[in-house]
């Protein structure tokens, strides 16, 4: 593996909040590709519920202003002036941005008169001096806000890497597309050897098939520029996804910026269902919101298959790895002190595969990576992760019984209570309260039947076929989640019309379940580790 630069800087200011409880909502992030042109994930969603108590205020900066911003401007880890951030509306109760409920985990953050007054009536915070500095550092790492950069690094800065394996066709649609920019392909060990006749590409060659982490990490250690774009054969980027990207790179923590991943092809009435089930959830597409990537949240990682990645702060993919070697390499670096960004501003098409076989084939496929992310990473791949009074409030829940829900409702009443206690003089704090003690609940139910339905799939077929209730509650889960699912989707993108109808949506999704469920557990027994399967029940 090659590791071009192992240091990193180190966060601060980050708003951290007093710790609640927990509730998380996931699919699983364990899931990527061996295949060079072709690197896939599972969809990975987790959303924490923890609320906290954050005051963002700073003192007018006095006399000694100059010497502090002196000091500032040296510290690489500063933003730069001319810098924005953007609040999140949403997260600004009843329109007051003086109090904002929002990021993963949950924080309340109490804005100051003297933060009010460094930001607009529409939430927008330009970097000026050392106050807004740490106010816009604490607003993005509480997850409230996002980036606004005005400026970054040119396409001059960035080599394109394409890592490939017998797709030459692939490699000059992409070529095409990248008019101008430094492109280095490196040939995985391709049958008939990929050819780039155009200036400015040159062909690393392996004898030998080595896998896309070998064939990145080449790629990476040839570049001599300050970022590396990773693009694999089958993708083809909009005109401005790099300029988008690398405005991200004016922080000077952020490590590594991702598109969204689209379909290349429209898929219509007369397209495979396979096809239109990709088109519409594609394993690559991690959404159409904004946001930092930090394991355990809504987006735990980005794909390799579109990347853009700072050198100085790339820690190299495992070479050992031919699944999962992208989440992995995510969550190295953030534990190494790097910043994640993931911007759908910034389009890339890939080349979906169209037929059920190979689809259902590849999610298997990538289920055998969570063995090798558990081994890894510990509690990061966990299937399940929640806390113990919610989840007996979700085991409560699923009994369907009056006792169950009486349970159920107590437990939650409790949660609301303490966490009523926690949001101190926020407006209309029972009301706040009660919402996000529902939400937590609504995501560990879903947590709960996701993992029913995909990754303890095996456990729950044996269950269901000694007992008619539990064979009740498993048809039961598996339709309710599927049809939630469906519809969380649609509210969450309501521009885009879904791929595919409920009823088909459904079927594809239990057997996309299955095969990625079938896959961890394959991974499991060949690895004779079950850290992969054990849930994360914390206190």
């Amino acid at each position: 593996m090659t590791a071009l630069d192992d240091s990193a800087p180190r966060g601060s200011g980050s708003a951290q909040g007093i710790s609640g409880d927990d509730a998380t909502e996931g699919r699983d992030v364990t899931d990527r590709n061996p295949a060079d042109e072709d690197t896939l994930g599972s969809e990975a969603i987790s959303d924490g519920e923890t609320v906290g108590v954050q005051t963002v205020s700073e003192d007018e900066p006095g006399d000694d202003a100059d010497t502090a911003d002196a000091a500032s401007s040296e510290n690489r880890t500063d933003l730069p002036d001319g810098f924005q951030v953007q609040i999140d509306l949403r997260s600004a109760r009843g329109g007051d941005l003086r109090y904002l409920v929002g990021g993963s985990p949950t924080r309340l953050m109490r804005m100051s008169d003297t933060a009010l007054g460094m930001t607009s009536d529409d939430g927008r915070i330009e970097v000026c001096d050392n106050v807004t500095r740490r106010l816009a550092r604490a607003l993005l790492d509480a997850g409230v806000a996002n980036p606004r950069p005005m400026f970054g690094p040119k396409p001059a800065d960035v080599t394109v890497v394409i890592p490939v394996k017998d797709n030459q066709a692939g490699v000059d649609r992409l070529i095409d597309a990248l008019d101008g920019l430094t492109v280095v392909v490196v040939d995985d060990g391709s049958d008939v050897p990929i050819r780039a006749g155009r200036p400015g590409v040159s062909v690393i060659r392996f004898d030998e098939n080595r896998g896309p982490a070998a064939a990145r990490n080449a790629g990476a250690a040839a570049a001599t520029t300050d970022f590396v774009a990773f693009l694999d054969s089958d993708v083809v980027p909009d005109p401005d996804w790099l300029t988008v990207l690398l405005t991200h790179f004016s922080d000077p923590t952020v490590g590594i910026v991702a598109p969204r991943i689209v379909g290349l092809r429209s898929a219509d009435r007369s397209s495979s269902l396979a096809e239109r089930y990709e088109n519409g959830w594609s394993s690559l597409d991690m959404g159409p919101e904004e946001s930092a990537v930090l394991p355990s949240t809504r987006v735990p990682y980005v794909p390799s298959a579109a990347i853009v990645v700072r050198r100085s702060a790339f820690c190299g993919f495992d070479e050992s790895l031919r699944v999962a070697e992208d989440v992995d390499a995510c969550w190295r670096m953030h534990s190494a002190g790097w910043r994640i960004r993931y911007d759908p501003v910034a389009r890339v098409a890939h080349d979906h595969r169209t037929d059920m076989r190979s689809v259902l084939s590849r999610r298997c496929f990538y289920g055998t990576g969570a063995a090798h992310l558990a081994a890894r990473h510990g509690n990061r791949a966990a299937p399940l992760v929640m806390s113990v009074p919610m989840a007996a409030a979700v085991a409560a829940l699923l009994t369907r019984t009056r006792f169950g829900a009486a349970l159920a409702m107590l437990i939650l009443t409790h949660l609301a209570t303490r966490l009523r206690k926690r949001l101190g003089d926020l407006p209309s704090a029972p009301l706040v309260s009660a919402q996000l003690t529902g939400r937590a609940a609504g995501f560990g139910l879903l947590q709960a039947a996701d993992a029913i339905c995909r990754h303890y799939w095996p456990v729950a077929l044996l269950l269901a076929l000694v007992s008619r209730r539990f064979r009740t509650l498993a048809i039961q889960v598996a339709i309710v989640e599927g049809v939630v699912s469906w519809f969380r989707d649609l509210l969450a993108d309501p521009t885009t019309p879904p791929a595919l109808g409920p009823f088909r949506y459904l079927m594809m999704r239990r057997l996309d379940d299955l095969a990625y469920g079938a896959g961890l557990w394959q991974g499991v027994i060949t690895h004779r580790d079950a850290e992969a399967l054990r849930p994360v029940i914390s206190r």
